[in-house]
């Protein structure tokens, strides 16, 4: 074939494919025609309604209600009648010009920019008997966040408006919108928001809005979001924020046969809905401010602690999968741990040799010492055994990211032999060096959210499914396999049996025999005093219920609580019997009740008091 013919073969084809691309533009698919006819015709988002979020039992706890912000689009804003809307809007003739510079700086002249937020329901009204006389302003629906229960801030999280950066990142999005900033409204965004719909609005010459285009043919409804069903058991977490009122801390509950949680309370905290409305920024400059009680801190997963006494679990178990321990083994107390010099100090209080039950229902920190050492040495070398052990500690979900669908979170640490390697020199350390890790002091740091999962665990004899906050999204079950994935830790079922015998007689006859026994109801648990180098020791509880197909794990943490027996353990033993029975009721557990809930360890009375030991025993 010639050239000159295949030339003007291609040249017909493309002619061809133009025109019929032109054709398909102009007279097929007429959408086109409206998006290209920007002098006549104006698309008016529509909004959603956001989904609510409601508790395990259908309790809604995040609602909605109106609201509207005025946005400006500043290349349109031609032949207004500012001191009208300055009028309405309560503005000087200075401010309006200085709220519309920023508009153009902050989004460009031919893009909508909130001009003033959350007006009045008066100047809505007002504005729209005037909106001709305001040619580039238009209303722009903004839902509000309510909270029926004044609950539960740092799970449900809170919104706000889109800023520059999230629109770079996030098209689908305009100026003025809201969008989740922590919790549960951040990490569901998608499913909450739903989808925008548009309408086409005609224009006259005045650019005044005369009509709906072509009869709404071309508008797109807006899909509202779907709402969400929380894991939350409303009465059991406004309980749990009661007994920690005025103490720094955290109680993450669980339900262990499904990971579910139960509650997850963080304290000081504050009332989601000051992060709502006219003073909202306002609010939360106040509450960013206050670097003493960090109410905006969630240390339920952020928070970060030595497990103490509580820790003492895990190293039995592991201890009993590496065969250096079993139920029969037994150590004598001399008042501690000593090896040489070295001497880690115990205050069990028992004389004689001590076995696996009895080390736990006493909290025998030499017991739990040689343990560690055992599985330390039991390698060629420290590096080995300290790895081993780590391998087996992060199979508990310590030491990382545990996955939830909670918006943020930290890993706790677990040490590797590099951290003593930077810290000793390679091969310059020994099992000495690393002992207190045995007993959840040394470097081992671990969050609320982790010790609640190990006491899960325990209850599940070595499985647990990934703690999370969502059960059903738009009416149906959350099925996302990183929930639903039984997960192992790699220690044999048969091991726990002597752990959970060791931690039921912790509340019947060890550590928490006066402050956590509960009529009817077998309560296993550990307490834990952790050593803090910044103020009193923190008191810590971990434990699960009933014995026998349990339904609650949970954890407990008190900042300068001092002894796990006075101020976690009592508090744990509350909440499971308020899961469990739905109330308080006997005279001796309503004292204890009193005394929690009235408890403040803000002052220095109630400080001193907590550091008082009790005539019980301590882990």
């Amino acid at each position: 074939m010639k050239r000159s013919a295949l030339f003007f073969i291609l040249l017909s084809l493309g002619t061809a494919a133009l025109v019929a691309r032109l054709y398909y533009v102009q007279m097929v698919n007429k959408i086109y025609r409206v998006k290209g006819d920007r002098t006549a015709i104006i698309a008016m988002r529509t909004y959603p309604s956001r989904g609510c979020i409601y508790d395990r039992k259908g309790r809604l706890l995040v609602a909605n209600r109106n609201s509207y912000n005025l946005v400006a689009t500043p290349g349109q804003v031609n032949g207004v009648d500012t001191a009208a809307l300055c009028r309405i809007l309560g503005l000087s003739q200075t401010d309006f010009a200085a709220r519309l510079k920023r508009c153009v700086e902050e989004n460009t002249k031919y893009r909508k920019s909130v001009f003033k937020r959350l007006l009045r329901p008066a100047e809505v009204v007002r504005f729209q008997e005037l909106s001709y006389r305001f040619p580039g302003f238009y209303l722009q629906r903004n839902p509000l966040r309510t909270y029926p229960y004044a609950s539960s801030a740092h799970i449900l999280g809170h919104i706000g408006e889109v800023n520059a950066r999230f629109l770079k990142s996030h098209p689908d999005y305009q100026a003025g919108e809201n969008a989740g900033i922590s919790g549960i409204e951040k990490t569901y965004e998608r499913v909450l928001r739903g989808e925008p719909g548009v309408r086409f609005e005609r224009k006259d010459v005045r650019n005044r809005i005369v009509g709906s285009y072509a009869d709404g043919r071309y508008d797109t409804l807006p899909q509202p979001g779907r709402d969400i069903t929380t894991t939350i058991d409303i009465d059991l977490q406004q309980y749990g924020e009661r007994l920690m009122k005025n103490k720094r801390g955290s109680i993450v509950a669980i339900e262990p046969e499904t990971g579910e949680i139960l509650a997850s309370v963080t304290s000081p905290s504050y009332d989601p809905n000051l992060l709502v409305g006219r003073k909202r920024d306002e609010n939360y400059s106040r509450l960013l401010r206050d670097t003493a009680d960090k109410p905006l801190l969630n240390r339920a997963i952020t928070g970060t602690y030595p497990p103490g006494s509580t820790f003492k679990l895990v190293t039995a178990l592991i201890g009993e999968q590496e065969k250096v321990l079993n139920p029969r083994t037994t150590h004598t107390c001399h008042h501690g741990f000593r090896v040489g010099k070295f001497h880690i100090a115990c205050h069990c209080g028992t004389t004689g040799p001590i076995d696996l039950e009895t080390a736990i229902a006493v909290s025998c920190n030499n017991f739990f010492a040689h343990v560690y050492w055992d599985l330390i040495k039991r390698k060629k070398t420290p590096a080995l055994g300290l790895e081993a052990w780590r391998t087996y500690v992060k199979g508990f979900g310590f030491g990382d990211f545990l996955g939830t669908d909670l918006s943020t979170g930290v890993k706790g640490f677990i040490p590797d032999s590099s951290f003593y390697d930077k810290l000793y020199g390679r091969g310059r350390w020994h099992a000495l060096n690393t002992i207190s890790n045995g007993i959840g002091q040394g470097e081992v740091l671990a969050t609320p959210i982790q010790l609640a999962n190990m006491a899960a665990i325990i209850a599940n004899r070595g499985w647990y499914y990934t703690p999370h906050i969502v059960k059903k999204i738009g009416g149906k079950p959350n099925e996302n396999p990183n929930f639903t994935a039984k997960r192992r830790t790699g220690i044999a079922a048969s091991y726990f049996t002597p752990v959970i015998r060791g931690m039921a007689r912790v509340i019947t006859e060890g550590s928490a025999q006066y402050t956590a026994s509960i009529p009817d109801i077998a309560l296993c648990g550990k307490t834990g005093t952790a050593q803090n180098p910044h103020g009193a020791a923190h008191s810590i509880f971990a434990g699960f219920a009933p014995i026998e197909d349990p339904t609650i794990a949970l954890a407990v943490v008190v900042e300068n609580g001092s002894w796990g027996s006075r101020w976690a353990a009592p508090i744990a033993s509350l909440m499971v019997e308020k899961y469990i029975d739905g109330a308080i009721e006997t005279p001796a557990r309503k004292a204890i009740e009193k005394r929690m809930v009235e408890g403040d360890l803000n002052t220095p009375e109630g400080w001193a008091e907590s550091t008082l030991k009790p005539v019980e025993t301590h882990g």
